[in-house]
């Protein structure tokens, strides 16, 4: 690992201390220098602002807790990684829920869901005639429904066990992506289009 990276994970760990017992706005700058022992222009040297360290936590450290490619098998496992690490960071992910960079943690939860989401959708139209912007809006549907459900989860103390929500998500979902994909085809074929993708 260089020097740098070293430097960035230490600034990261400092940030998520304090943000155990102080609120982010209030977090200096000054103060998140002197708790991890490296001077301000060390931190403007890699950030230019503590709002710009967050969204690196959340792109990088919480992104490495998912799985690169999940499936329609493994769907779930992905989902539970998400619940997972947010349980590991309760404090951090409260944290910043209840701050104005909120907006980091929606795009951290948005793009990790996302990424296995469209996967799944991908890997279930193959060989289907179904436009890529159909699969997109699919995927983007579900994307957000997940994202505004682990939202409410973190702002109701995050009571409801992950599994349980996982089983419910499995039960309404079962068989969802495919059958919206066969009606995106028929459509599609219907309507004689041929922007799709096989």
């Amino acid at each position: 690992m260089s020097n740098s990276q070293i430097t960035r994970r230490a600034l990261a760990h400092s940030l998520k201390e304090l943000m155990q017992h102080v609120p982010l706005n209030k977090i200096t700058v000054n103060a998140l220098t002197r708790h991890c022992g490296v001077n301000r222009q060390t931190f403007y040297y890699h950030y230019h602002d503590i709002y710009e360290l967050l969204g690196w936590i959340y792109q990088t450290e919480a992104l490495e807790s998912i799985q690169p490619y999940p499936s329609s098998q493994t769907w779930k496992e992905a989902i539970y990684n998400i619940f997972d690490y947010i349980e590991s960071n309760k404090q951090f992910c409260l944290n910043t829920l209840n701050s104005l960079a909120r907006s980091h943690l929606d795009s951290y939860l948005y793009a990790v869901t996302h990424k296995f989401i469209i996967g799944v959708v991908q890997e279930l139209s193959a060989g289907m005639h179904v436009r890529e912007e159909d699969k997109e809006f699919l995927a983007n549907f579900y994307t957000l429904a997940f994202t505004g459900l682990v939202i409410q989860w973190l702002q109701n103390g995050m009571t409801a066990k992950p599994k349980e929500l996982i089983g419910k998500l499995n039960e309404l979902i079962q068989g969802n992506f495919t059958e919206a994909l066969r009606r995106y085809e028929h459509l599609s074929l219907r309507e004689g289009n041929t922007s799709y993708t096989k």
